[in-house]
This record gives C-alpha cells, sequence and structure tokens, in this order.
C-alpha cells in the first residue's frame, strides 16, 4: 500500500504542477463580446461634429451610466447623459455629444457586460476637421481588465461558492439517500453546516466585488452601494440576489433535514421464526407494526428529498442562467445540460466529502456500498453532459491547444481522469469493507461459543470434582469460580476487563485497514476533485473556444492609437547644422515613421552628433506638412526615451506627399529646420 500511496500522491502533484503551468502562463481572457463597428468609424476625420457615438457589437451587453465616455484633446469629458440602446438593440451603444465640439482628435472610452456577465472594453479615437495631439493616453482608458487584487479576490469567491454548492447539495443528497442516520453525526452537521455558511458568504462577496471588478476600479469601492445597484439591475446580479434568497429557505431545509432525520430512531425487533399457521399470523402483524412505525421516517426522507431536489435545482439556476450556457447554440439544450453536470459534481464531491466523515464515525459498509453505485451514475452523467459542453464551447479540435479555453479543458479532463483512477481504487476498498463487514460477525460468533464450551466443560468438572470429593471440595471449587471472595484477584480481572474494553475502542476507532484504506483513497479524490472546481471557475472566465477562435479569424479592428491600414515602416535621414560650435550643433536627425497611413503613426526621432553618438538638445520640434491641401504642419508631442532618443504619434488624416520638418536648437542662439518629403498612401 505504500507504493500505491506514493503513486497517488505523484499523481496529485502532477496534476497541481499542470494547473500551476496554466495559471502562470495564461493571459488575461479576451473579450467574450467583440466591438464590431462605430459610428464615427475608428480612425476617421470626419467634416462636422457629430451628435452622438455609437457602437455596434457582436452580441447584447449590459450598459452603465458610465460604460461609454468620449474625451476631447484635453481629456475633458464632452459626452451628454446616459449611454443607451439604439432603438431597443442590445448589441449597440449610443451615447449624445455637446454641442459646439471644436476640431481635433477624440477618445472613445468603451466598458460594458457581455451576456455571459463578463466585462469587456476598449478605446478608440476620431478626430474632427483634422487630427491633432492629445493629451489622452488610449491605452490607460481601454483597459478591460479589473485590478489584479479585484480579480484574485473575486475568482476567489466564485470558486470558493462552486466548492460550497457541492459541499452543501451533495452532503443534503448523500444523508437523503445513502445515510439517514448520518444527520446524527455531528460531523456531518458541520459539513452541511460549513457548505450553508461558506455559499452564503462568498455569494455576498461575488456581489460586493462585482462592481469594482467589472469598472477595473480597486478593493475600496466594493462597498459603493451605487456599485452594488448597478450589479443587481444586470443577469448576474439578479441570479445572485435570487441565490440569497433561495439560501433563506435552504438553511429551513437544514433546520428540518436534522430535526426530522436526526432523531434517532427506536430499533424495531428482530422477527421470530414461524413454525406454524398462528405464529406465521402474529410474524405478518409485527410487520405491518413495523411498517406502520417506519412510515413516518420513510414520508419525511420523501418530502425532504423532494424539497432538497427543488432547491438545489433552482441553486443551480444561478450558476447556468448567467454564465456561458445562456449564450450561444443550442440555449434550450445547454441550460439543462449544465444544470446535470453541476448537480452530478456537486453529488460526487459532496458524497466523498460525507463518506471521509462516516468512514470514521461507524458508517455501515452498505451504505458505501449504496453510495459507490449512486456515484457511477453521477459520474456516467457529469462525462455525457462535459462532452457535450466540451463540443459546444470549442467547435473545433485545434481549439484544444490554440485557445486558452481548450488547454483549461484539457486540464479539467486529465483532473477528471485522475478522479476516475482513485474512484476505481476506492471500489475496491469498498468491496474489501463490505467483505470483512461480513465476515466480522462469524469470529465473535465462535469466540462467545468457545467461551460458552469452555464454561459448560468447567460446569461439569466442577460438579464431578463436588461428587467425588465431597461438599467442602465442592465449596471450594464454587469459591475459585466466583474469584475466591478475594479482593486483590477481583481487582486484578477489572484492570483486565477495563484494558480489553479500551483495546476494543481504539480498535473501532482506527477502523479495520480496509476502513482506513478507503479513506486514504477518497482524501485523495476529494482533492482532485477540488481541483476540477477550481478548473471548472477558470473556464467560466475564459472565453469558449468557438468564441476566441472565431474573433481571431475576424479581421483585426484598429486599436486605439494604431493605423487600421496595412503599412509600412519608413526611416529618413536629416542631416543638421545649426551653425554653432557645440557638440551637438551639427549631426544626423533620423525619424522612423511606422504605420505610414492614414491615421495615427509611431514616430521614433533619434539625434547624433557629428561622431555617430546620441545627441541633447535645448529645444526640439516635429511636425508634418501637406502642402497640397493646405493642411499643416501638424506638430507631434514628443516624449523623451533616453538620451538623443523622442517618440509620438503622429495623426495623419489624408494620404499624399507629405513634408517633415525638425527643428534643432543647439543653444540661445543657433537653430535650423531640416525637412524631407514622406510619401502616404498608394
Amino acid at each position: 500500500m505504500t507504493g500505491a500511496r506514493r503513486r497517488l500522491g505523484a499523481l496529485l502533484a502532477v496534476l497541481v504542477a499542470a494547473l500551476g503551468l496554466v495559471l502562470g502562463g495564461a493571459t488575461a481572457a479576451s473579450a467574450h463580446a467583440t466591438l464590431e463597428g462605430t459610428d464615427p468609424a475608428r480612425g476617421s476625420v470626419v467634416a462636422a461634429a457629430p451628435g452622438a457615438v455609437t457602437l455596434t457589437f457582436s452580441e447584447g451587453v449590459s450598459l452603465a451610466a458610465d460604460s461609454v465616455r468620449v474625451l476631447d484633446p484635453q481629456g475633458k469629458a464632452v459626452d451628454d447623459g446616459k449611454p443607451e440602446h439604439v432603438d431597443g438593440k442590445s448589441a449597440t451603444a449610443r451615447v449624445a455629444l455637446r454641442s459646439g465640439l471644436g476640431n481635433g482628435t477624440y477618445t472613445v472610452a468603451w466598458r460594458a457586460v457581455s451576456e455571459d456577465s463578463h466585462p469587456v472594453g476598449g478605446a478608440f479615437t476620431f478626430s474632427i476637421g483634422a487630427p491633432s495631439d492629445t493629451s489622452v493616453n488610449a491605452a490607460a482608458v481601454q483597459g478591460a481588465e479589473a485590478q489584479g487584487a479585484v480579480a484574485f479576490a473575486y475568482g476567489t469567491a466564485r470558486t470558493v461558492a462552486y466548492v460550497a454548492f457541492a459541499l452543501l447539495a451533495g452532503a443534503a443528497a448523500f444523508v437523503l439517500v445513502v445515510w439517514p442516520g448520518g444527520t446524527a453525526v455531528r460531523g456531518v452537521q458541520r459539513l452541511l453546516m460549513t457548505g450553508w455558511v461558506a455559499l452564503l458568504l462568498s455569494t455576498v462577496a461575488v456581489l460586493l466585488l462585482r462592481g469594482p471588478y467589472e469598472r477595473g476600479t480597486g478593493l475600496g469601492q466594493s462597498f459603493d452601494l451605487s456599485l452594488v445597484r448597478a450589479t443587481l439591475d444586470e443577469r448576474i446580479g439578479t441570479a445572485l440576489a435570487a441565490r440569497l434568497l433561495l439560501l433563506a429557505a435552504a438553511g429551513v431545509f437544514l433546520s428540518l433535514l436534522v430535526g426530522q432525520l436526526g432523531t434517532p430512531q427506536p430499533k424495531p425487533a428482530a422477527p421470530e421464526p414461524a413454525d406454524d399457521p398462528e405464529d406465521e399470523e402474529e410474524a405478518e402483524l409485527r410487520r405491518l407494526e413495523r411498517a406502520a412505525a417506519e412510515a413516518p421516517q420513510r414520508d419525511a426522507r420523501l418530502g425532504l428529498g423532494l424539497a432538497g431536489l427543488a432547491l438545489a435545482l433552482a441553486l443551480t439556476a444561478t450558476w447556468v442562467g448567467a454564465d456561458h450556457s445562456a449564450v450561444g447554440i443550442q440555449v434550450a439544450l445547454a441550460l439543462p445540460l449544465a444544470a446535470v453536470h453541476l448537480l452530478a459534481m456537486a453529488g460526487w464531491l459532496g458524497g466523498l466529502a460525507v463518506l471521509v466523515v462516516g468512514l470514521r464515525h461507524g458508517l455501515p459498509a452498505a451504505a458505501v456500498d449504496r453510495f459507490s453505485k449512486l456515484a457511477l451514475w453521477l459520474v456516467s452523467a457529469l462525462v455525457a453532459t462535459g462532452v457535450y459542453q466540451s463540443w459546444r464551447g470549442l467547435g473545433s479540435w485545434s481549439a484544444l491547444v490554440d485557445t486558452s479555453y481548450g488547454r483549461l479543458l484539457l486540464i479539467k479532463v486529465g483532473c477528471v481522469a485522475a478522479m476516475l483512477g482513485v474512484a476505481w481504487i476506492s471500489r475496491a476498498w469498498t468491496a474489501r469493507l463490505r467483505t470483512a463487514d461480513e465476515s466480522a460477525g462469524a469470529p465473535q460468533e465462535a469466540r462467545a461459543d468457545e467461551s460458552a464450551a469452555v464454561g459448560a466443560g468447567e460446569s461439569a468438572a466442577a460438579e464431578s470434582g463436588a461428587a467425588e470429593s465431597g461438599a467442602a471440595e465442592s465449596g471450594a471449587a464454587g469459591g475459585g469460580a466466583a474469584g475466591g471472595g478475594d479482593p486483590a484477584r477481583a481487582a486484578q480481572l477489572a484492570r483486565q476487563r477495563a484494558l480489553r474494553d479500551r483495546a476494543r475502542g481504539e480498535r473501532t476507532a482506527a477502523g479495520s485497514p480496509a476502513r482506513a484504506g478507503l479513506r486514504r483513497s477518497v482524501v485523495v479524490e476529494t482533492s482532485v476533485a477540488v481541483l476540477v472546481l477550481v478548473v471548472t471557475t477558470m473556464l467560466t472566465n475564459s472565453p469558449p473556444g468557438r468564441v476566441a477562435q472565431a474573433v481571431a479569424a475576424a479581421p483585426a479592428a484598429p486599436a486605439a492609437g494604431a493605423s487600421a491600414a496595412p503599412g509600412r515602416t519608413e526611416e529618413l535621414k536629416l542631416p543638421y547644422d545649426t551653425g554653432g560650435r557645440t557638440p551637438n550643433a551639427k549631426g544626423t536627425a533620423t525619424v522612423t515613421v511606422e504605420p505610414v497611413a492614414t491615421g495615427p503613426n509611431q514616430v521614433t526621432l533619434k539625434l547624433a552628433d557629428s561622431t555617430g553618438q546620441p545627441a541633447e538638445v535645448p529645444e526640439l520640434e516635429l511636425a508634418f506638412t501637406l502642402p497640397d491641401r493646405d493642411l499643416g504642419p501638424l506638430p507631434v508631442t514628443l516624449q523623451p526615451q533616453g538620451t538623443g532618443s523622442w517618440t509620438g504619434t503622429a495623426q495623419l488624416p489624408l494620404n499624399g506627399m507629405w513634408v517633415v520638418s525638425v527643428t534643432v536648437r543647439s543653444s540661445d542662439i543657433d537653430q535650423v529646420t531640416a525637412t524631407r518629403q514622406l510619401k502616404v498612401g498608394p
């Protein structure tokens, strides 16, 4: 068994390591709803100020008061009013703009919640009249990701909620179906209460953290009642509120469960064999009395079972109704199968937890055998529904390795396969436990018969001795049987009985080798099941492989601060000489432009002196002019990136032959402007 235990430990370590690799190497989940179009178009230049900004998404989104913000070149908000859906279409968002907007580049930052309850966000720019410099950092306002601490706390709370539900629902199902007497065991009662309390607290935590998680704020905003109120207006907020109400009903259910089934029931007398018709009638009467005495317990189990099933289904709906199952293809089929999948996992994991406790508190082998048969059906349902969910989420075999969803799914499949392997070992221990319990009574009966035979032999010997030796010897024999009335002898016998009783109690507490082996196997199985729930939580936070591949196959939309058109990288060499005598008065300015297309272009400017070393100057200017359209000069705001190096963004609204000018001032009076032409467009 030591080798098997080492193999189980090694298997568990491999699974944890694989999960750690996924956690460490996984990037942030991409958006589940994608931005398909905007009006004005991203990166475009419009002649007149629009009255509103409209966004179109790939699926429906929920909007908050600040879901769409429009900022002018100085970073001031110019949106007017709350965003709303266009003509009631949930896949759109529109926000009005203030009147009298001036020319320049405007930044649109948006953030919403997709139908599967995941936050999405981004940013883009458009220009009125002509592009201009802007003080808005588009990369800083476009993020859809929550802060690290908020994301970790939110994910942890969701994982705890899954585990708590499995513990609560699975433990209740175990005592109703497999071991009704378990409700009287203090350890089982603690499991039920732990599951209920943990689910209640984790649900409240998810509700409080949802607002900061969606909006990318810190933990300090968790108790902002306005954010909580906004969360309650969303689909996931409605589901969380319903879960809290159902947990109140679940608290009443647990009190009835423990009160009804936790009360010790009198054991019915064993039926006596009947030798004549009158005895048979009496035996039938006793059977009817026994059935009548058991009827209240049976009816209570049936009523509690139906109520518990209804509560479990309703609690399951608070997950599947606000996650991947609620969107995509075959929603009508995906919702019930997802509920069955979650209930099967809860029955298996929660039952394992009760099994671990029960094996320490006299759980009968018959109950273990019943759970083993029930677990077989649960695993079958788990595998069948899991295969369907995998097909629905992946869409193709390549998504298994090309998407984070597929890689997580492979980890989950590996964990489930490990659980099945450990479950097979547990079934073998269950068979040994059943055999050990069936044979446990025989040695006890043999020892009782042997003791009776010895007692009978001693009595016969005493009678024979009494007949041959007389009354005195008979009295002596009788005194020996009674302990001779010696107090020391009586005390010694009492100590021996106490030691024997203590040893018997220790053996009972430790259990048979089969019971101990089964307990170790179930602990490993439960540990792997917890890993499965952790991976399941990560899967619900990742876009399905089908969606991720569709987004990757779609034409890439231009991001904020980048050109929409494919282009090239152009490097311009501009020699300069300010006429001064300082080392930086003469050299070369190198301007790199990418992608040399209409819209925003990334510009890098480097200065080198006559010896080729990086040069610093008191003042440096870079501008673009389009003489054919009398446009410009358009200055570029330069940010220093080290000695002799600067970067910036040039907004080039039109195709044509642009003139790039670099003005270098090497001293208070020495200055020169160097120019080169740059062709943009075909």
